[in-house]
């Protein structure tokens, strides 16, 4: 049950007003570097105030001596980044803790609720106090902007450190590994009696949910008009049970998200979308209008007002499990379930499976559907024909990411799978801060042989020939298909790993012309998108499908697991790949004439 914010600032009332402040000069920022921060009094889920003066006294029946310092780490239950530092913060504390290093956890987002934080202590096994910020209070005296950000003090309570915690993870990338510990060189600088080398470091993380003063008067409203649009752009994905991180489907949820969606929205970000609309027209662009944009800003800027509830929609419905219809046949990834670790970089993982296909088989509709969306980062099931080798070349395909619909073909249509071809799982595991298990699955829908009219055809302009040198920024390579048909272009996916930095398809037609199909300027390994034609595209006998890829295998790319190293071709995201798949359908007879 979620309680007012009213009845907690009642609760503090009670025990003492919560208080908290820079008390250097005026010229510096508040929890600025060289400030003193004059004590507060917090309360944990169950109800015990902790005290930021009390983390300094050293309990009686401890023989050590009174902490030297104090962590002061603001934190989010549905921030993903700050999920995946729980545990290392965790581990930070019981590092630090037998060397006079204290650490108090804060949570100033209006969203989250205490029940929240008693689970995200629990399944981050963080031991030191995890309190409440009622109204943003010392979020607001100390200038703290985002999650996970962290304030070093000393037994003055002088900031003597505030940034980041280490250099691993950013927004939508991480590195292989931290290159600087920031928090911990901080904390033994400190503990050394040397000044801190790199006082301030950039954050990256969520926005803390505020509370925001509101206009009353605003005519953009949550029940009238942004209820509206998230239903139609974010709902989809932000929902109980699906891939997002936290749900976007009442107020009091959206609420404290407000400045984030606006942040990422206007970053481009999300929804997520990486073709450049100059080129194609795509039915599952899910991309902001001006205009939605417009009345998001209006909304943030009046500070959220809730609005006449009369005034809501009614809740969207959701096909709850299965988006296709009810499968024939379910596959999972494997008899038992797969543990996945709290951090670290999990290697691609392959499960090859037999569906006891002892007959041709026609699919209709297919769905990876991942069992524990909060790690799975993507799913791939590739049908291999009797004969052919797991790992070499692969036959038809069908998969899962963030972003990516099930696969269902037109009325009519359906995809060929010989018999006896088994299937091969590649699953891509992201952790996520705790210890998760996962048992995927893939869903198949057939078609009666007697009533397909068209098969599905498909796939890729690839090039395994890759070597990407060492330090390249903009390395290209190119690959190209030639259709001996004609044929009718249903959806584009690109593909490659963590040194992708752009791609393209170009159709180069038997008349000398020559059309972009779609461009990708920013490639985002972490958005496995397929691009479904509005209509489709007819491709004519002799028409060359060709792909440019740009890969960035320099330092500068962060996610980059080792710049200095020639990348070859390689099922592992630290090795390489270029593919251009492709889904098409023959050309009909009247279309076919007439080009």
């Amino acid at each position: 049950m979620r309680i007012s914010f009213c009845i907690l600032f009642c609760l503090m009332a009670v025990s003492g007003m919560v208080r908290a402040a820079c008390e250097g000069p005026p010229e510096q920022q508040p929890g600025g570097v060289g400030c003193s921060v004059a004590d507060f009094s917090l309360r944990d889920d169950r109800g015990k105030a902790h005290s930021l003066s009390a983390a300094f006294s050293q309990p009686a029946d401890e023989p050590a001596t009174a902490p030297k310092l104090a962590v002061v780490a603001f934190v989010g239950c549905e921030c993903p980044l700050a999920r995946q530092y729980a545990p290392r913060l965790a581990a930070l504390a019981k590092e630090f803790q037998s060397r006079g290093v204290a650490f108090i956890a804060i949570d100033s987002n209006q969203q989250d609720t205490l029940s929240e934080l008693a689970e995200f202590a629990r399944t981050h096994e963080i031991e030191f106090p995890l309190l409440k910020d009622p109204g943003n209070v010392v979020a607001d005296q100390l200038g703290a902007v985002r999650t996970p950000e962290v304030f070093v003090l000393d037994d003055q309570r002088v900031v003597r450190y505030r940034g980041r915690i280490d250099d691993q993870f950013v927004v939508g990338r991480q590195r292989p590994s931290a290159t600087r510990r920031d928090l911990a060189i901080a904390l033994e600088e400190l503990l050394n009696g040397q000044p801190v080398s790199v006082s301030q470091t950039e954050v990256q993380g969520c926005l803390i949910g505020r509370l925001r003063k509101t206009d009353t008067q605003a005519t953009v409203t949550y029940c009238n008009q942004i209820a509206r649009l998230l239903d139609r752009r974010c709902v989809e994905c932000h929902r109980a049970g699906e891939v997002a991180p936290f749900a976007l489907t009442r107020y009091d949820e959206v609420v404290g998200w407000a400045e984030s969606i606006r942040e990422v929205v206007e970053q481009g970000r999300m929804p997520p979308w990486f073709a450049d609309p100059r080129h194609g027209v795509f039915q599952n662009d899910p991309r902001l209008s001006d205009e939605e944009k417009s009345l998001l800003d209006q909304w943030v800027d009046a500070g959220c007002p809730e609005g006449d509830r009369g005034q809501l929609p009614e809740p969207r419905r959701f096909v709850v499990g299965w988006q296709i219809p009810q499968p024939n046949q379910v596959i999972p990834i494997r008899d038992e379930p797969v543990d996945v670790p709290a951090e670290g970089v999990v290697a691609y993982q392959y499960y090859t499976v037999d569906p006891g296909f002892r007959e041709d088989t026609w699919i209709k509709a297919a769905e990876c559907r991942p069992d524990n969306r909060a790690v799975v980062h993507h799913i791939v099931a590739f049908f291999v024909p009797p004969g052919e080798k797991t790992r070499g070349r692969r036959g038809a395909m069908v998969g899962f990411a963030p972003g990516m619909p099930p696969t269902t073909f037109p009325e009519g249509a359906a995809m060929f799978v010989p018999a006896g071809s088994r299937i091969v799982f590649q699953l891509h595991y992201t952790p996520n801060g705790s210890p998760q298990r996962d048992r995927s699955s893939l869903g198949l829908v057939f078609a009666n042989a007697a009533e397909v009219r068209e098969k599905i055809g498909g796939g890729m302009a690839a090039n395994p020939l890759i070597q990407i040198p060492p330090g390249a920024d903009n390395h290209e390579v190119r690959s190209q298909h030639r259709f001996d048909d004609d044929v009718r272009l249903l959806t584009l996916t690109p593909h490659m790993h963590l040194r992708g930095k752009s791609f393209r398809y170009e159709a180069e037609y038997p008349d000398g012309r020559n059309e972009i199909l779609l461009d990708i300027p920013r490639y985002d390994f972490n958005w496995q998108l397929r691009y479904h034609l509005t209509e489709p595209k007819l491709l004519p006998k002799g028409t060359v499908l060709r792909c440019t890829a740009h890969f960035d295998n320099s330092a500068a790319n962060l996610a980059n697991p080792d710049p200095t190293k020639t990348v070859r071709w390689g099922d592992q995201t630290w090795e390489e790949m270029m593919i251009g798949y492709f889904t098409t359908l023959p050309a009909q007879a009247d279309t076919a004439s007439t080009r």
